[in-house]
């Protein structure tokens, strides 16, 4: 049950970004950047698979299920690769740098003071650049924001894969721009 007054036909931040305009606008705006729009070297793939990846560390399943499923449809339909990889990305048949990119995800999960230098090295050693080092802290401490945000406001999150795969589906397709997921003024159910 939701802490707030959420509307109940939306699920999980979709809730929230009907429920506060205001701050759904900028929020879809920076995911659209970091997970959707063209990317000098790391695919939307890749960048989902952050995404997934922190948000299972922080036990948030909306932000893990959406994330995956999404992940999987930029991946060309590879639900197995994401579930290795959110399983164990060491031993996931990804790329050392993605490897490496994940690792340096889980320090900033824990807290952002826990990345180092010999991480960023190690990253750098595996072909990482520093736009890559740059995005993949971006997006674990979106991430980080956006598991709490959905969880600490309790929304209802459904339990149907299928569910989880056709949002995967239209936001491969659409991305996270307010207009892509019907994010209206007039649906605004904020009360002062």
């Amino acid at each position: 049950m939701p802490h707030i007054d959420l509307p109940k036909d939306y699920p999980g931040i979709r809730s929230l970004f009907v429920f506060c305009h205001e701050t759904a606008v900028p929020l879809c705006n920076l995911v659209q950047v970091l997970l959707h729009d063209p990317h000098p070297t790391l695919t939307a793939g890749e960048r989902e698979l952050i995404a997934s990846y922190v948000s299972n560390l922080n036990t948030c399943k909306f932000c893990t299920a959406t994330h995956s499923a999404i992940a999987k449809h930029q991946l060309g339909s590879e639900l197995a690769l994401v579930k290795q990889v959110l399983a164990d990305p060491e031993t996931a048949p990804i790329s050392d740098k993605l490897k490496a990119l994940l690792k340096i995800g889980a320090k900033v999960q824990l807290g952002g003071k826990n990345v180092t230098a010999q991480d960023v090295a190690i990253a750098r050693g595996k072909g990482a650049t520093d736009i890559e080092i740059h995005d993949t802290v971006l997006i674990a401490a979106a991430f980080c924001m956006y598991n709490r945000y959905v969880d600490g406001l309790a929304t209802w999150q459904p339990d149907n894969e299928e569910f989880y795969d056709k949002m995967g589906a239209q936001r491969k397709r659409e991305g996270y721009t307010p207009a892509s997921i019907n994010i209206k003024l007039d649906d605004q159910l904020r009360t002062s």
